[in-house]
């Protein structure tokens, strides 16, 4: 039976009932259930549907019907399977039907039995698993789906995990080269294939298929009817475009604070400064060791008078010697585990249970108490995946269900606590450093960052296609440990280029933020409290020799310089969602060229960055796109677009080009 409610199409077959809504311009909703009714809206990614819905044209012939939103419309075959096609008539996705006695346009006659919706239940409960299918097509590309550590910026052949991991974030936003986008609306454990025979999304345990598909004759149409949909970021603090100093770990107030003199003293731009994870007496104390932090008003003052802001590392890990664990534990504040103690979570401790919001409620008033009120207006979200040991997600529970079942919501909620508190206090301009993110964390001002990543070209050659796909996803605030997290001795000359290499590409990320956990590392201070955990090398930008440190000082200005150009990209970021740094196709999808290039890479509209990704280059490949000429920020030569060339490049160069007569005030 196919109907039409108001402006839903609905379809009973048997046990599925299907439902087909606009959501958005340009944009329909799909959803699927083996239950009676459609389950009632859930704020996982997608928002209240937006009021600029074009109307809609729903046209029912026998078992067959079509539903036509602006651009995209879906038409239902007589065996339930899905098409969806352009306002052109042309196909950009169809569901993958292999049954029997298909009528003649349907599709294959197969005797596989595969359907394209396919929930296999969990005997005894209303929680299935979800297999969903759609016809591949060669030459296909696939871009988007948050940030994974992997060299690959098209996703098309890649099998991805839906599911975080410490550096990994799954954010399960699709966009295609065919002119669509596809969210899946589910916050499930799984996993999604791009292969060359077949298209599967697969969610572990849920009740529900839920997915979101737009249309558009553009990536930046597409990105930007999808940001409709799941929100905007905030508008970014000016102090955020600047230089972050960062390490594993101050141990002390001084010691911090000595850093925050040298940069001044020496004239070195610096914006924030950070206090990293156990400056606090005991993991869910969520407050400084006086023994080591004695003055935080007192260094929360000092730092505002140079004009640096203090972010503080949070952790939302709890172990039993807290001062709130018997609290938290007694209110069912906790993750749980199924088996064993949940002290084995990480670290001889658990975690705070961020879906839950009498949790979020209770940790806020603590970072209000012990941080807010003391000045401090920026938080570093940690372990936010969450960490869980060994990622066995059948073992975790939440206050929500199961961590099969909607665990990639944790690190949206951890950032949704922050936001939603630090909005209360009446601050504008909110932004915290996470170290994962889903689909929509963006509205909560987040800053995703890729995690502990080791220190190493493969791997700064992995946070480029991490960074651009990260931003097609719908998070625009990203960063990444310059010189990467683990290892790195910084009187090693191999890992002195390759620090370089990173500080140049991270003067053109959105947020600039040096960090890591350097070689050789340094000695506890105490036996107790914060004084208990190690720390690595310096990590300043003086600690690796008078050659690194005139590169260093040289790019710190370009960076300073960028700042005003930076704020007008943030700004278009929160009006409407577009990334900061995106790949070539997004401004020139005309160039069929630029759909090809991955290790180059726009900055805004009018900067093109060719960063260098492997040790002991002194030359590489550029292209340049389209049809402006290109300003040579080093040497002000210019370039003709569409014209490829090599470019020496000497250790204190990244190859970065201006459209021409734009960002004067960059040279």
């Amino acid at each position: 039976m196919i109907k039409q409610e108001k402006n839903r199409l609905i379809r009973r077959q048997d046990k599925e009932l299907l439902c087909i809504e606009p959501w958005g311009k340009n944009s329909l909703r799909v959803r699927a259930t083996q239950s009676y009714e459609i389950l009632p809206d859930d704020d996982f990614a997608l928002q209240d549907s937006p009021e600029e819905t074009l109307p809609v044209r729903i046209e029912i012939s026998g078992k067959r019907a079509s539903i036509q939103n602006g651009k995209i419309s879906c038409d239902i075959y007589p065996s339930g399977k899905m098409c969806f096609l352009n306002q052109k008539g042309e196909i950009i996705l169809e569901e993958y039907d292999r049954n029997r006695f298909k009528e003649e346009d349907e599709g294959f006659n197969s005797a596989l039995e595969l359907d394209p919706r396919a929930f296999d239940a969990h005997t005894g409960t209303d929680y299935y698993k979800l297999t969903v299918r759609f016809e591949a097509v060669e030459g296909e590309k696939i871009y988007g789906m948050g940030q994974y550590q992997q060299p690959f910026l098209n996703h098309k052949g890649c099998l991805l995990e839906l599911s975080h991991r410490n550096s990994q974030a799954s954010i399960p936003f699709a966009l295609s080269s065919r002119g669509y986008g596809f969210l899946w609306n589910n916050p499930a454990i799984g996993r999604v294939t791009f292969g060359r025979n077949i298209t599967e999304w697969i969610a572990e345990s849920t009740r529900q298929m839920d997915y979101w598909i737009t249309a558009g004759d553009s990536p930046a149409e597409i990105h930007e009817q999808y940001m409709n949909v799941t929100g905007k970021p905030p508008v970014m603090p000016e102090y955020g475009t600047g230089f972050w100093q960062c390490k594993m770990r101050y141990q002390t107030q001084e010691e911090l604070l000595n850093v925050a003199r040298e940069y001044k003293k020496r004239g070195l731009p610096i914006s924030v400064i950070v206090a990293d994870f156990f400056h606090w007496p005991h993991q869910g104390d969520w407050c400084f060791d006086p023994e080591y932090w004695p003055d935080p008003e007192g260094m929360v003052k000092e730092l505002k008078s140079m004009g640096i802001e203090l972010m503080v590392s949070i952790w939302p890990t709890v172990d039993k010697e807290s001062r709130n664990y018997k609290r938290m534990e007694e209110e069912g504040l906790l993750t749980r585990s199924e088996k064993g103690s949940r002290m084995t979570q990480l670290w001889d401790a658990c975690f705070a249970d961020m879906t839950n919001p009498a949790t979020r409620s209770f940790v806020w008033s603590e970072l209000k108490k012990n941080y807010y009120d003391k000045g401090i207006r920026i938080f570093w979200l940690d372990e936010a995946e969450p960490e869980f040991t060994k990622y066995e997600y059948s073992n975790y529970r939440y206050w929500r269900g199961s961590d099969l079942e909607i665990g990639n919501l944790f690190p949206k909620e951890y950032a949704k606590m922050a936001y939603e508190g630090m909005k209360l206090e009446g601050q504008k301009n909110i932004i915290n450093l996470i170290r994962c993110a889903w689909a929509g964390s963006q509205k909560f001002g987040a800053l995703l960052w890729s995690g502990d990543i080791d220190s190493s070209f493969r791997a700064l050659r992995d946070q480029l296609a991490a960074g651009l796909n990260t931003g097609l996803a719908g998070i625009p605030w990203w960063t990444t440990d310059i010189g990467g997290f683990h290892g790195g001795n910084i009187a090693s000359e191999e890992f002195r280029e390759c620090f370089v290499r990173w500080f140049q590409f991270g003067t053109f990320c959105p947020v600039m933020r040096l960090h890591g956990d350097r070689e050789p590392h340094k000695e506890p201070l105490g036996t107790s409290g914060g004084g208990l955990m190690p720390s690595g090398a310096d990590n300043e930008v003086w600690s690796y020799g008078e050659d690194v440190y005139q590169i260093c000082k040289k790019y710190l200005r370009i960076r300073e310089h960028l700042r005003p150009y930076l704020m007008r990209l943030m700004e278009k970021a929160h009006e409407k969602g577009t990334p900061v740094m995106r790949p070539l196709f997004y401004d020139f999808p005309q160039d069929d060229k630029a759909w090809n290039v991955d290790d180059e890479y726009m900055l805004g509209e009018s900067l093109i960055v060719c960063p260098v990704l492997y040790e002991g280059r002194k030359s590489r490949a550029v292209y340049l796109p389209g049809k402006s000429s290109w300003r040579d920020l080093h040497t002000g030569a210019l370039y003709e677009g569409g014209t490829s060339f090599s470019y020496d490049t000497p250790l204190d160069v990244i190859p970065v080009f201006a459209k021409k007569g734009e960002l004067p005030e960059i040279i």
